[in-house]
């Protein structure tokens, strides 16, 4: 059967779209959400039903061509830049974001390509809280696979680790439900391990009851990157696993849609995410408020509003960044990082931070946590030794693209003295090794790999293969 045969084949059984190069949908289907990345896949399958993605799979494998998930794209760098999508088909997600709530077992059950806005917003109403990204249109799939650090992520450890079963279509294109005690390793590996064992065609997830929490920003003026930042690095290690935080340099282009107190500014700033009382929480800030802040934002309020707490972009825009995982953070830690990204640095990221890990982030207060909360136990990536993350980017403008790069260059450089012997999956947005994400751990996740997939019909953007 030619290509062409099997395109039609496969379009003649979805319940969604297919396009094809040339298709007047195909630019629109294949755009990642970091739309500096030009994806140009075989074929893009939009899919619309769990029945799509064993189509997919099914035809696919019989071809000869290889399946990359896909929900909104936010990690589609790698890859694109390891040229796994010449032979593929990408599975489009997105369309598929149904979220069901059982509030009396306090679980919600969520589609592949659900934001998590749209979690957020179905959990809310039951006074229920999931351990969601950054902001609302982080993608639940690709945030869950590679582990997913929250708001919340000190006093409750990774997202992965609260994921109680998945549904997920292998490559021998059977939909599986796997948890605890069905596939158990393979339940294991994806937990953390990527994209690269299945399309998830749902996950299921704890919710907590946490009524209320108190989150906000310290604005401060640039010029006082070295001494906010030292005061937030000595703060940090004081502060009890209830506090969650991030030390950040922002640098803000003059956009119309940024408010104006934000658009051509820039700051450094301390964003804090406090699971205690508002009495506690001013008690726990008041060192940092004694520096005094310019803008404070701190306030009572639902964990709903934790997704405008980073000030992430709201729409698809270009990007270009990196990450690296701190074994500590010293004062010449700060000052290095400082000299890289803060004034009179020549930066041109938008963002460079440096978020708190430790508390429920560790591996054995991750497994301990699973006991005290009923949870099955860590998968792969259980938590992270690492006591910091640092993440950089900015937005990539014609011609400009050299000047951005080298920036993130010099900022992974000087950082390079402290940098953890591992790495986060989800921040890493250039190609690594897979033993930079899982160390010893790697052994085991090829042994699922080939048991579930010894052909390679999966696809993603961190390939536990290295190809």
């Amino acid at each position: 059967m030619s290509l062409r045969e099997t395109l039609a084949l496969l379009a003649s059984k979805l319940d969604g779209r297919l396009a094809v190069p040339g298709d007047p949908g195909y630019d629109a289907d294949r755009t990642a959400w970091n739309l500096a990345v030009d994806q140009r896949p075989v074929a893009v399958v939009t899919a619309a039903s769990a029945d799509d993605l064993v189509n997919t799979v099914r035809i696919a494998r019989s071809a000869g061509l290889a399946v990359a998930a896909q929900a909104t794209g936010h990690n589609a760098g790698p890859l694109t830049d390891r040229g796994l999508l010449s032979d593929a088909i990408l599975v489009r997600t997105s369309e598929m974001r149904a979220v069901t709530v059982d509030a009396d077992e306090r679980v919600a059950r969520v589609e592949p390509g659900a934001q998590w806005g749209d979690v957020v917003a179905a959990v809310s109403q039951y006074g229920l809280t999931a351990l969601s990204g950054s902001s609302h249109d982080v993608g639940v799939a690709g945030y869950t696979l590679g582990g997913g650090l929250s708001w919340l992520a000190r006093a409750y450890g990774i997202a992965a680790n609260h994921v109680t079963a998945i549904e997920i279509v292998t490559a021998d294109g059977r939909l599986r439900r796997i948890d605890a005690d069905r596939d158990a390793d393979l339940f294991w590996a994806v937990r953390g391990g990527g994209g690269d064992f299945g399309v998830v065609a749902a996950f299921e997830f704890r919710l907590y009851e946490i009524p209320q929490i108190v989150a906000g920003t310290l604005f401060f003026p640039f010029e006082r990157a070295e001494e906010v930042l030292q005061a937030w690095r000595e703060w940090t290690t004081t502060v009890p696993d209830s506090v969650t935080s991030v030390g950040r340099l922002l640098q803000f282009p003059p956009l119309p849609d940024l408010p104006a107190f934000l658009s051509g500014k820039s700051y450094v700033v301390v964003e804090a995410a406090i699971l205690e009382s508002p009495a506690r929480a001013d008690e726990l800030l008041a060192p940092l408020r004694a520096l005094g802040p310019t803008i404070d934002s701190v306030h009572p309020q639902a964990t709903s509003e934790l997704l405008q707490l980073h000030m992430d972009p709201p729409a698809p825009v270009p990007g270009y960044g990196d990450g690296l995982m701190l074994i500590e953070l010293s004062a010449d830690t700060v000052s290095a990082f400082v000299r890289a990204a803060g004034p009179g640095s020549g930066s041109t990221l938008l963002s460079a931070e440096i978020r708190h890990l430790g508390g429920a982030v560790k591996p054995d207060a991750a497994r301990a946590n699973a006991d005290r909360l009923g949870l099955p136990q860590p998968g792969v990536t259980a938590g992270f030794e690492a006591e910091y993350l640092v993440f950089g980017v900015g937005i990539p403008t014609p011609g400009e693209i050299g000047a951005l790069a080298a920036s993130v260059d010099r900022l992974v450089t000087a950082l390079d003295p402290w940098r953890a012997d591992l790495e986060y999956l989800n921040f890493a947005e250039r190609v690594r090794d897979p033993e930079a994400f899982f160390g010893e751990r790697l052994a085991k996740l090829r042994q699922v790999k080939r048991a579930y997939d010894p052909t390679r019909v999966i696809r993603s953007n961190h390939p536990v293969d290295g190809i």
